[in-house]
This record gives structure tokens, C-alpha cells and sequence, in this order.
């Protein structure tokens, strides 16, 4: 610098005398050093001399020494021999250094940058040879990166093996390096090794099966350079370990022997993977590789031939390719086929399936059939097992041999079916068969025998007993035998066919009712319907619902009012435990009997159960039928108590509108004040918000019969009917949240924001707007003044509007009321009224 000797050693005099003092202390020597900063090269380099003479085993002092030595000459030419000053104080750092790995690294990264290839391994050897094998891991990765960074494969390779033993987890890393060196042959023994390796865990993640895949794709598309592996053995090894993924290593296989220059194996390959893959992805992509391979074949073949010339040997080669690839596309339908009965060959529907593949090709039909019929187990089958025999035996049927059809159909009536039903299918289609070619005897003969009884009987349902001898309750056979019967057989042998069904307790309603049905073609009426008894004693409500309805219905057609007391007991006997839900039809056939044969005052009766019997929602219905019928019968005036009794038992709704029909009927008959009482208690149950056509009728009628006082009473029950509704909190708020819009909520949530107002009051208040809003809505008043509400109206006012609306109101003046007083006793005045007609009902002739 350009200081003064003098004055620097002046500087130096507290830190030299320092150091005099302490000449073995790390700590002055390291002030000195950080002092002496500035200070020229040469007298920082002296002064680290003189402190490691005095220290050599200060690993501080040795670092802050090479790592300033290094920097010294960090932009200077690698030629230049300040490299080799530094080298050797390196060296002479490692005499008392040389187990610290920093120091190493340092060095051997020095040395890199030098580009002393030969001099920087043998150094990275001496690190590892002087180092414990505790601190390796830090050398290696360094080591790794300078053997990468030279095209010296030789010397990586050796150095790689060295660390894999070191680290064996990390032969992923030298797999890669072999890949890219172009050493495939060892890249794959290595990874032949870590797949082989069941403790091994990939740093990258891999499963077993990615490295495998991995190991396929090397062997299969490099086999001219994999020489050491025997390729063949390690793809079949994975197809039985990796069972989920066969189309890939077989496409790997194949792929193997196309690169190869073996294509007669690799066809033999794909052969045998579509004739083994148990999934339709695995074929599908072994079907594409073999087509997109035999493709790629006729493509090499023609081109090879437009070169060099075509002859008729090529000609014949190339016409052959073409044929081969033709019959691959042909055979995919059925292939793929084969591969679903492999998945499931109990699959009934793919047999089916196959057989309709080899259409036109009666020999591969029958060979189907027959590997179908003895493939399938009916216990493991998808679908009925029984439907292969039969379409087996239509094949033959269909070609005009009968003999074998019977032979295959007598076959299947040996098969130990799951289900009975499959083998009364069967015996169904030996019928059936003799039916089309016309052999009637023998068609009733093979039912007779399938509804014989067994050496052994069992159970429907016992499925510990075989088939064959549970087939005898089939139904489906014994409905066939029977319609057979009625159409072939004689009477009485029909008869013991039904007996028979009825007695094994199998019969359904309609089997029932067409035993009951052909008795009565025949004219065994009695037999009929004691076939009809035989059906009601085997069913229960709800089956036997059909049975009665028809049984009652015949019945009364029958006979009619002759046996009356025996009709009535039925319907009793019907109706005894009937659920509501079928109690109507029954009742209305038994009034209409009673109004047809018996009395007027039963049939009522009947109608008046049945609105008990029957549904509430039929309820209504059997109301109105009921006061129709006694309207007519007895006269409107008998149907007062109807009316009064369905008030009181239909919902609010059925109950409004007969409360309007029965006010409508009182005021038809003059009965004024029993329709108004009939309006003030249907009131009770309309809200004026909701039933406004209810009100309205009620106005109508007032301002028609009646006057100022029945008016404010109207007005005054409608008030209170109102105020009683609007007290209702759940109906108030329900309507307000209808209003409102929304769909969910809460009384609370009608008013947010106002926590301290207590529900009740928004309520009202709500209540009230509700109120005026309706108001508001009502249609404009009539011209006439009716003062619904207003209080101020004055007496004139109303008196006059009573006169305007019911004009034929008696008028009861003083003058008339001082006459009346005037008249005798014994004179009384007499007005004639007529007397409407549908009072009489009836009676009106008489």
C-alpha cells in the first residue's frame, strides 16, 4: 500500500506485541490477520505462514488461508504457476487436514476449475481413502457431477459402482447415466436387478410396476444392444406378476421380435395375447398393435416391391398379407367374445352372442352350442340357462330336425336347473314344440308327465331338493296343461286339471276366475261359483279383490232378486275385513242390488256404511252419490241429514262445498233462515283471505233474502271469523313468508335488524298491512250503497238499500199492525205458497 515501513510496523507494534505474549492463541493471531486486510499479497501470505508454523492443527487458520490463497488467483490463467503455489499449500495443508471433507471439497472443486482431469480424480480418491465413511455422502455428489461433466464413460462407469456401494438406492441415478452413454446392455441388468429387488425404494417415486414397465421398453426397443438379458423370460415373468396390465408387456414382447427381425414370432405373440387377455382394454390394445403391425407389414412389402420391381412370388406374398390382415379384422367381433366368456363363461347372453357371430355356419353353431350347454353352470349363470337349450333345439328344429330337437329338449329336462322355473320352461317348449308341428296327443302327453307326481315331492322353494322334483307345483306348467286341456281334452279332464291346481294351493285369481269362467260356459253355474268359494278361501285381501267383484257380479246376473238373503250374506261376507281402499266398488254393487231387489231403507243403509267404510279421500264421492240416490228415492228433504253428517266428517275443503250445496237446497225450498244458519256455521272454517268465492255467496244471498240486520251480522262474523284467523301465528306467518317470496325462514327472520321488537308485535303489525293489502284487492262496490263496514251510515240509508235488494220482502207497516189488531180471533190470513216439486221425490205420482 503506500504506507511508510515505519509507520506500519508502527501499526503492527500492539498486535506483534500481542501475539509475543500469546503466540499460541488462534484469537490474536486471527485479529492480526483481519488487521492486516489491506495489506499486500505477499505480507498477508507471511503473516498466515508465520501463524500456522506456530498453530498447523488450526483448521480455522488453514480454511481462511486456501480460501484467500484461492482467491489470490481466481482470475488468473490456469497455466500460470501461481495454480501450482496453490496446489502445493493444499498439500501441505492435508499433512495435519486431512479429515476435514470442507477442505477436500474445496480442493477437489479447485482442481475442477484447473481442468486436471487425472489429478482431480486421484484427488477425489485420497479424499475418500483418508476420509470416514461417515462423510463420503458429502465427497460423492461432487465426484458424481465431475465424472458426468467428461465424455470419460470408462471412468464414470467404475466410479458409479464404487458409490452403489455405498448408496444402492441410488441406481436409479446410475441407470439414467448408462441410458444417455448409450451402455444399455448393463442400464438394463441394473434395472433387472432393482426390479428384481423387493426392499428396494425408487428416490423418484416409481412403483415396482413403472420400473418394470420401464425395464420393457428398454429390452423390447434396443434388442440388438441388450445381449446379456434374456428378454423373452423377463416380459413372461411380468405377465404373471402384473396380471392388470397384460396388454402392454405383451405389446413390449412383441415389439421385442418385430425389432429383432422375428415377425412370425411376434405374430405367434400376438396370437396368444388375444387368445389369454382377460379384459377388454388388454385386448383392445393388443388388437390394435397386431393390426396396426400386420398394417405396417403390407405397407414394407409393397414398398419393398415398387423398388425393386414386382414378381409374382411377391405377388403372392403381398395377396397372402392382404388375406392375413382381412381375416385379423373379420375375427375381432368374435375375439372380443371370447375374451367376455373368458371374464365370465357362465354368461348366458354372450353365448347367445357367439352364436349369432357364426351365422350362416351351422357346424361352428352346433359345436358353440354344444361347448355353451356344457360350459355353463346353471348356479354360476348370468341370465337363464335354460334359454340355450331351447334355442339349441329351434336350430335343429328350424332345420328340419325334429328328432334331435327332441332329444336336445328331453336332454334339458335332466339339467339340474337353479330355478324351477327354468325347467317349467323347458317342459313348456316340448309342448310347444309338438303344438307347431301338430302332434296334439303328444303335446298333452309330455304336460302330463311334467305335472306328474314325483317319486320324492318337495317343497316350491326347498332349494335342497333338485328341480325335477319341484316341478310339479310349477304354475307355468299346469296353466299350459290347462289351456290345453280346455282346447284338446274333455270337459271333465279340464276340471281335473283345475280341481288339481286348486288343491295344490298354486292357483292365482285369474286361474281361479277362468276355472270359474269355462264352469259357466259349460252351464255348471252352481260348480262355478263354488269354484269362486274355493278361490276366496285361498287369497286374502288384497288379491282376492278380482275374485269377489267378478264372483258378486256373476252372481247377481245369475239370479238376480231370486235369491236375495244368499246375495246379501255374500256382500256381507265381502265386505268382512275389506280394506277401505276397495270397500267402494263392493258397496255400490250391493246397494244398486238393494235398490234393484230389495228395499229402499237397505239400500240406504248400505250407502251410509260405505261413506264410513271407505277412504277419506273417496269419502266425498260416496256423499254425493249417497244424496243423489236418497234425493231421488225419498225426496230432497231426507237429504238433510246426509248433508249434516258429511259436514261433520269430510276435511274443511269437501266439507265448504257441501255446505254451500245444502244452503243452496234450503233456499230452493224457502227455507230461508236454515240456509243463513247453514252460512254463519260454514264461517267458522272460511278464512275471508283465502275462500273469497265462499263470502261472496254468502253477500249474494243476504242481498237477495235478507236485510239490515242480517247483513251486519254477516259483516260482523266475518270480523271475527278474521281476527280469529289473523290470531293464528303458524297460519300468519306461512302466509307471510308466501308473500314475502321466500321459501325458508322463520317468524324472526321476517323483520333483521330489529332484535329488541318481540315477535307477537311484528306480527300484527304484519297482520295488519295483510289486511290492508286485501282491502285494497277487493273488486269495486256495486253502485247500491251496501255499507259493509262504515258505522256512520244512517238509518234511512240502510233502510232503503234493504228495500232495493229483496224486493219481495213482506212489508210490515203500522197501518197493517193496527188492522191485524183490529181483526177477530177467529180470522186468520192464509197465504198459498206453491210447494216445490223435488220435496216429493217419489211420491210426486201418488
Amino acid at each position: 500500500m503506500g504506507c511508510d515501513p515505519t509507520e506500519t510496523k508502527t501499526e503492527d507494534l500492539p498486535y506483534e506485541e500481542e501475539i509475543m505474549r500469546n503466540q499460541f492463541s488462534v484469537k490474536c493471531w486471527l485479529r492480526y490477520i483481519e488487521f492486516k486486510q489491506g495489506a499486500p499479497k505477499p505480507r498477508l501470505n507471511q503473516l498466515y505462514e508465520r501463524a500456522l508454523k506456530l498453530l498447523p492443527c488450526s483448521y480455522k487458520l488453514w480454511y481462511r488461508y486456501l480460501k484467500a490463497r484461492r482467491a489470490q488467483v481466481k482470475h488468473r490463467c490456469v497455466t500460470d504457476p501461481a495454480y501450482e503455489d496453490v496446489n502445493n499449500c493444499h498439500e501441505r495443508a492435508f499433512v495435519f487436514m486431512h479429515k476435514m471433507p470442507r477442505l477436500w471439497l474445496d480442493y477437489c472443486q479447485f482442481l475442477m476449475d484447473q481442468g486436471r482431469v487425472t489429478h482431480t480424480r486421484r484427488t477425489f480418491d485420497r479424499a475418500l481413502r483418508a476420509l470416514p465413511i461417515t462423510q463420503h455422502s458429502r465427497i460423492w455428489p461432487l465426484y458424481l457431477r465431475f465424472l458426468r461433466s467428461h465424455p470419460l464413460p470408462e471412468t464414470a462407469v467404475r466410479g458409479y459402482r464404487r458409490f452403489l456401494k455405498l448408496s444402492p438406492e441410488s441406481a436409479e441415478e446410475y441407470i439414467e447415466y448408462l441410458k444417455s452413454s448409450d451402455r444399455l446392455d448393463e442400464a438394463a441388468q441394473r434395472l433387472a436387478t432393482v426390479v428384481n429387488d423387493e426392499r428396494f425404494v425408487s428416490k423418484a417415486g416409481k412403483s415396482n410396476y413403472q420400473l418394470w414397465h420401464e425395464l420393457c421398453d428398454l429390452i423390447s426397443q434396443n434388442p440388438d444392444k441388450v445381449q446379456s438379458l434374456n428378454v423373452d423370460a423377463i416380459i413372461r415373468g411380468g405377465l404373471t406378476r402384473f396380471t392388470d396390465q397384460l396388454g402392454k408387456l405383451w405389446c413390449s414382447l412383441a415389439d421385442y421380435y418385430i425389432r429383432s427381425g422375428h415377425f412370425e414370432k411376434a405374430r405367434d405373440v400376438y396370437e396368444e395375447a388375444i387368445r389369454t387377455v382377460m379384459t377388454v382394454r388388454d385386448f383392445t390394445q393388443v388388437f390394435d398393435s397386431y393390426a396396426q403391425f400386420e398394417e405396417s407389414m403390407i405397407a414394407a412389402k409393397m414398398e419393398t416391391a415398387s423398388e425393386l420391381g414386382r414378381e409374382e412370388e411377391d405377388d403372392v406374398d403381398l395377396e397372402l398379407r392382404l388375406a392375413r390382415f382381412e381375416q385379423l379384422i373379420s375375427r375381432r367381433p368374435l375375439l372380443l367374445n371370447s375374451v367376455l366368456l373368458r371374464q365370465n363363461p357362465h354368461h348366458v347372453h354372450e353365448w347367445h352372442k357367439r352364436v349369432a357371430l357364426h351365422q350362416g355356419r351351422p357346424r361352428e353353431i352346433i359345436n358353440t352350442y354344444t361347448e355353451a350347454v356344457q360350459t355353463v353352470d346353471p348356479f354360476k349363470a348370468t341370465g337363464k340357462p335354460h334359454t340355450l337349450w331351447v334355442a339349441f333345439a329351434k336350430f335343429y328344429e328350424d332345420n328340419g330336425q325334429l328328432d334331435d330337437a327332441r332329444v336336445i329338449l328331453e336332454k334339458a329336462t335332466k339339467v339340474n336347473f337353479k330355478q324351477v322355473d327354468d325347467l317349467a320352461s323347458v317342459w313348456c317348449q316340448c309342448g310347444e314344440l309338438e303344438l307347431r308341428h301338430e302332434n296334439y296327443d303328444e303335446a298333452l302327453k309330455l304336460l302330463r308327465k311334467a305335472t306328474a307326481l314325483p317319486a320324492r315331492r318337495a317343497e316350491y322353494f326347498d332349494g335342497s331338493e333338485p328341480v325335477q322334483n319341484r316341478v310339479y307345483k310349477s304354475l307355468k306348467v299346469w296353466s299350459m296343461l290347462a289351456d290345453l286341456e280346455e282346447s284338446l281334452g274333455t270337459f271333465q279332464s279340464t276340471k281335473a286339471v283345475y280341481d288339481r291346481i286348486l288343491d295344490l294351493r298354486i292357483a292365482t285369481p285369474q286361474i281361479v276366475i277362468n276355472y270359474a269362467m269355462f264352469l259357466e260356459e259349460h252351464k255348471y253355474f252352481e260348480e262355478s261359483f263354488k269354484a269362486y268359494e274355493r278361490g276366496i278361501s285361498l287369497f286374502k285381501w288384497p288379491n282376492v279383490s278380482d275374485i269377489w267383484s267378478t264372483y258378486l257380479t256373476k252372481f247377481i246376473s245369475r239370479y238376480g232378486g231370486r235369491k236375495l238373503e244368499r246375495a246379501r250374506d255374500l256382500f256381507e261376507q265381502a265386505l268382512d275385513g275389506c280394506p277401505p281402499k276397495y270397500a267402494k266398488t263392493l258397496y255400490l254393487l250391493y246397494a244398486q242390488l238393494e235398490e234393484e231387489w230389495g228395499l229402499a231403507r237397505h239400500a240406504m243403509a248400505v250407502y251410509d256404511r260405505a261413506t264410513r267404510a271407505v277412504e277419506p279421500a273417496q269419502q266425498y264421492d260416496m256423499f254425493n252419490i249417497y244424496i243423489k240416490r236418497a234425493a231421488e228415492i225419498y225426496g230432497v228433504t231426507h237429504t238433510r241429514g246426509i248433508y249434516q253428517k258429511a259436514i261433520e266428517v269430510l276435511s274443511d275443503e269437501h266439507a265448504r262445498e257441501m255446505c254451500l250445496r245444502f244452503a243452496d237446497m234450503e233456499c230452493k225450498l224457502g227455507e230461508i233462515d236454515r240456509a243463513r244458519a247453514i252460512y254463519s256455521f260454514c264461517s267458522q272454517i272460511c278464512d275471508p283471505r283465502t275462500t273469497g268465492a265462499f263470502w261472496q255467496t254468502w253477500k249474494d244471498f243476504e242481498v237477495r233474502h235478507g236485510n239490515e240486520d242480517t247483513i251486519r251480522e254477516m259483516l260482523r262474523i266475518r270480523r271475527s271469523v278474521q281476527a280469529t284467523y289473523n290470531t293464528q301465528v303458524n297460519f300468519m306467518a306461512s302466509q307471510m313468508l308466501k308473500v314475502s317470496g321466500s321459501a325458508t325462514g322463520t317468524v324472526s327472520d321476517l323483520a333483521p335488524g330489529q332484535s329488541g321488537m318481540d315477535d307477537m308485535k311484528l306480527l300484527e303489525q304484519r297482520a295488519e298491512q295483510l289486511a290492508a293489502e286485501a282491502e285494497r284487492d277487493q273488486p269495486p262496490r256495486a253502485q247500491s250503497k251496501i255499507f259493509f263496514v262504515r258505522s256512520d251510515a244512517s238509518r234511512e240509508e240502510l233502510a232503503e238499500l234493504a228495500q232495493q235488494a229483496n224486493p219481495e220482502e213482506i212489508q210490515l207497516g203500522e197501518d197493517e199492525d193496527e188492522d191485524e189488531m183490529d181483526l177477530e180471533p177467529n180470522e186468520v190470513r192464509l197465504e198459498q205458497q206453491s210447494v216445490p216439486a223435488a220435496v216429493f221425490g217419489s211420491l210426486k205420482e201418488d
